[in-house]
């Protein structure tokens, strides 16, 4: 693995890779909703290139752009303060959030009611849900090379919302995408994220049934398909324990492949929005810009502002950079 400050001295490598970590998260999530919309499910059972009938953004890559505006706000030292106040600004403001999550919406009633973090997350029904999970990504951009650091602005940026699993998980991606950006190998990707799954908790449960699965059918994908979605599958599917494992099987079963990460992401099943845009993140971080398909990068990288207003128009290939260029060592 390439040192922190090997990384900020390619400068040219560092922004390819934070692009294609950020761009990689939007395309997951457009591509993994519109992969579960009945049309497409019509005309091709599973999707295999960009949708016939497309997605727009969702909360998944509007609130990785809030928690990107926090830090470049917060010149990347941010407090729970810069949350705050990045919420009440963002979030509070918009009408019902509409395709905003449930752990969000949870959030935004506590905020009303004066609660700050932690008190919004721990009261929060949906406190194990992967709402923090799939924000994560640009912590671990900003602070690539040092995933402990990672995981840390992943528990600010997560405590407003989360709580526990929903924290741990967050901690998870972002410190995998750290790895991802300083040339980390698929299996030292997967091992940082199993780092922030505490013994006893639902989530090393959930990740720890999931290898034990896949080991088990010597990674094959095909075989290990239908026994890994038994083995994880809870009654509500955005959390945690089974989208945030989810998303890392299937990084490790297509092998960092972004393309086929994609494909097997969207068609996943479930909350393949979510498992996209993990996926997406991982592979991007890990591959960097080159690997994405140009034609994908465009259907993305100018954000909708769907839910929540402030992003529409952001250039994500912009913020990604702007992330790179406050690098963050320690």
């Amino acid at each position: 693995m390439s040192s922190s400050q090997e990384l900020k001295m390619d400068k040219i490598l560092y922004r390819s890779k934070a692009a294609g970590s950020l761009i990689g998260l939007a395309i997951g999530d457009a591509f993994g909703d519109a992969c579960r919309d009945p049309d497409n499910q019509f005309l091709y059972g599973i999707t295999m290139d960009w949708p016939e009938k497309p997605s727009f953004s969702t909360d998944d890559t509007e609130f990785a752009l809030l928690s990107a505006e926090i830090l470049i706000q917060s010149k990347g030292y941010p407090t729970p303060g810069h949350v705050l106040a990045a919420w009440k600004e963002h979030v509070v403001v918009e009408d019902q959030l509409k395709r905003g999550g449930a752990s969000e919406r949870e959030a935004v009633t506590n905020i009303k009611r004066g609660l700050k973090a932690p008190e919004t997350g721990l009261y929060n029904a949906y406190s194990k849900s992967d709402g923090a999970a799939m924000r994560a990504a640009p912590m671990g951009i900003l602070a690539a090379g040092n995933p402990d650091l990672a995981a840390e602005l992943a528990r600010i940026d997560a405590e407003i919302s989360h709580a526990q699993d929903g924290i741990w998980g967050a901690q998870a991606v972002a410190a995998a995408v750290a790895v991802a950006l300083s040339g980390g190998s698929i299996d030292e990707i997967i091992e940082e994220a199993r780092k922030w799954a505490p013994k006893g908790s639902w989530f090393k449960y959930s990740f720890d049934a999931a290898f034990s699965i896949i080991e088990s059918f010597d990674f094959n994908i095909e075989d290990a398909w239908m026994p890994l979605h038994q083995a994880i599958r809870c009654e509500y599917k955005a959390s945690v324990p089974e989208a945030v494992v989810s998303a890392f099987a299937v990084f490790k079963l297509t092998r960092g492949d972004f393309r086929k990460g994609m494909i097997y992401a969207g068609n996943f099943g479930r909350d393949t929005d979510t498992i996209g845009a993990i996926v997406g993140a991982l592979s991007g971080a890990y591959l960097g810009i080159d690997a994405v398909p140009d034609s994908w990068i465009e259907k993305v990288r100018y954000t909708n502002g769907t839910c929540l207003q402030f992003t529409k128009s952001l250039d994500i290939m912009d913020v990604a950079y702007q992330l790179a260029d406050l690098h963050r060592m320690q």
